[in-house]
């Protein structure tokens, strides 16, 4: 907790709060529920919080932002950026079940009305989102692929409507047939070792009528 706060040091007593709680919530679900592996989950604020938010460091949301989380598992980006930012709305979406039931249960515990959780394929979902964001679920063709006709028009933010994507090591391939992508390191953001081959890729997607 004292590495969020190093790194956003001006959150509300609620948020702190919420962060807080994070830790005993994800404890009592994995034990019934493995939502994040056994290895990891010693080291949650590090590696899927802290992870989660680097998305927070390279596009702050507006009010009023609509953001879809494709592959949420446990909830992750998705729950610490909608703690970050309660007046973003967040759509929640896993294929799998018993994920879903651990999300909405961290969700209701932590009061967060900003967040909708769904078993539902990206493919199927309907609507229009500012951005899409997900944490190496696929590889970015086949994500591109499920996510294209889901942006909104209007852009309210300094980067263009698209997806936010965290993922490691060499995305040059993958990324070739992108090339208005762009690659943050997250090793600039934060420290430690976790984060030296991290990545936050942003790509633009247009409007699709």
């Amino acid at each position: 907790m004292d590495e969020i706060l190093k790194y956003f040091p001006d959150l509300s007593p609620l948020q702190i709060q919420q962060f807080e709680q994070l830790e005993d919530l994800y404890n009592d679900w994995n034990a019934k529920i493995n939502v994040i592996s056994r290895k990891d989950i010693d080291q949650l604020y590090h590696k899927h919080i802290l992870h989660s938010l680097a998305i927070a460091k390279i596009q702050k949301f507006e009010p009023g932002t609509y953001v879809l989380d494709v592959g949420t598992g446990g909830g992750f980006p998705g729950i610490p950026l909608a703690i970050l930012f309660p007046e973003t709305r967040f759509y929640l979406i896993d294929i799998i079940l018993k994920k879903i039931t651990v999300v909405k249960a961290v969700a209701e515990a932590l009061d967060l009305k900003n967040v909708k959780a769904e078993q539902i394929r990206a493919e199927n979902i309907k609507g229009d989102f500012d951005f899409i964001v997900s944490r190496a679920v696929t590889n970015m063709p086949d994500f591109v692929s499920w996510v294209k006709d889901k942006i909104k028009k209007q852009n309210k933010h300094d980067l263009k409507n698209g997806i936010l994507y965290l993922k490691g090591g060499d995305l040059t391939e993958e990324l070739q047939d992108f090339p208005k992508a762009t690659e943050y390191n997250i090793s600039d953001l934060f420290e430690g070792e976790f984060f030296e081959t991290k990545k936050v890729v942003h790509v633009p997607l247009k409007f699709k009528a």
